[in-house]
């Protein structure tokens, strides 16, 4: 294929190296991609987090044609449609009781945006203004906006555009390879390390501080589990200051646990939960943010006219809306949002099975979702190892994630026996050969 590469400006990408060799990807059904020339791909990966239901299901895709013929898009703003109101009330069924209102944005960065700015904007008509400090954890990640930035505790991602925001602080991360290592499911180990907001509280005083902000399990760093008690105590903590506990579920939403959502896979209600990526199954953008019934009656007592002045273009578009309910159907159809529950102890025994390969330090899984940390390359740029056995994998058919030193698993929820096994055991071919 005789393509110029020059224009596009890649996202999350080594440009110039990924150009000299382009990796490129030209069709996907089910479980697989294929590239321009042809070649099989198993997707490990569900795109990015997002392919829940594997691709192309022609339910999703007979929708978006239907409404894209029927009504390409309506205004948001003072006007609305008939879908966005009946996604909108199917998807409260989804999450924990009490979680009833939701607000559409178009990806996880904008849910996370949003929920913000809804903790914010609460407290203050709630006559606590002074609460205006956000709290965010280290190794974390929600998104790319400036809020998400700075919350965020990715070092890579942060250093570039200076502080971002002020009145933010992190609490420390849970990851612990000295008594966590190996662990099957949620680390034993560490439900103490909730503490450190009170570290913060006692530094700020909780009288400024408006959220916490954490992913029930964090993806993008290499699938860090929550220890045991660890997300139920920093749910007391936060009940005891007055403080609004928000969870960022745009990975582990929609089945990945497998349970429809982390926060009732770990048994812990938040004040919100921010999704995305699997309400439509990756197929048109669109995020949302579940909110409390208590927080949003708030808004409503204000003076009448616009609540909450803050949306977005194409929030609840009307092809969004049309994918999400067709996604929503499949799921439910195929029982996918808790298939995880039934996979969980085949993915669980295939992933520790390579304990013990060179430089391998930790596994670490739960549903269907896993991670394999590696020791660092000496001399080499963090995550040199596990990149090499992302290009591996690549080579040999199979799509994975490195994430840091990590390489991170999250197949579509539709994927079987034999191709979890085809997944471990070419991890252990590569491994063998190039870390």
């Amino acid at each position: 294929m005789d393509l110029n590469l020059d224009a596009f400006w890649m996202p999350f990408t080594a440009n110039r190296d990924f150009k000299q060799a382009p990796r490129l990807l030209s069709k996907a059904k089910d479980m697989h991609y294929w590239t321009p020339e042809g070649r099989q791909i198993l997707d490990g990966t569900a795109g990015l987090w997002c392919v829940n239901a594997g691709h192309s299901r022609p339910r999703i895709v007979e929708a978006i044609a239907r409404q894209a013929g029927e009504m390409d898009f309506a205004p948001p703003f003072q006007m609305g449609h008939p879908l966005a109101f009946e996604l909108a009330d199917r998807l409260q069924k989804y999450v924990p009781e009490g979680l009833n209102r939701v607000f559409f944005t178009n990806s996880g960065s904008e849910s996370v945006e949003t929920a913000l700015k809804i903790a914010l904007a609460y407290h203050r008509l709630r006559g606590e203004s002074h609460r205006t400090r956000l709290i965010g954890r280290e190794r974390g990640y929600h998104g790319v906006n400036f809020a998400g930035t700075a919350l965020g505790g990715m070092g890579p991602n942060r250093k570039m555009f200076g502080s971002s925001l002020s009145g933010v602080d992190h609490m420390r991360h849970t990851h612990d390879l000295a008594r966590n290592a190996f662990t099957k499911g949620q680390p034993e180990h560490g439900a103490e390390l909730a503490d450190d907001l009170e570290r913060l509280v006692a530094l700020h005083d909780a009288s400024t501080i408006a959220a916490v902000i954490v992913e029930p399990m964090a993806g993008s760093t290499g699938v860090l589990l929550p220890p045991k008690g660890y997300l139920q105590r920093l749910r007391d903590i936060c009940d005891k200051h007055g403080i609004l506990l928000i969870f960022d579920e745009v990975i582990t939403g929609f089945g990945r646990l497998g349970a429809p959502f982390a926060a009732q896979h770990f048994g812990v209600t938040p004040d919100m939960i921010t999704a995305a990526k699997g309400i439509t199954n990756g197929t048109i953008p669109m995020g949302a943010v579940f909110v409390k019934q208590g927080i949003h009656d708030t808004f409503m007592q204000a003076p009448p006219g616009i609540e909450l002045p803050h949306g977005y273009t194409y929030s609840g578009h009307p092809m969004a809306c049309a994918a999400a309910l067709a996604t929503l159907d499949t799921y439910d159809e195929e029982g996918l949002l808790t298939r995880g529950q039934a996979m969980h102890a085949k993915m669980e025994a295939a992933v520790h099975s390579l304990k013990g390969l060179p430089n391998v330090v930790d596994i670490r899984n739960t549903g269907m979702v896993g991670a394999i940390e590696f020791a660092p390359r000496a001399g080499a740029a963090p995550g040199r190892r596990a990149f090499e056995v992302f290009l591996g994998c690549w080579e040999e058919g199979v799509l994975l994630r490195a994430a840091g030193d990590n390489i991170a698993i999250s197949p579509p929820l539709i994927i079987n026996d034999s191709q979890i096994d085809q997944i471990v055991s070419t991890l252990e071919k590569v491994i063998k050969r190039v870390a």
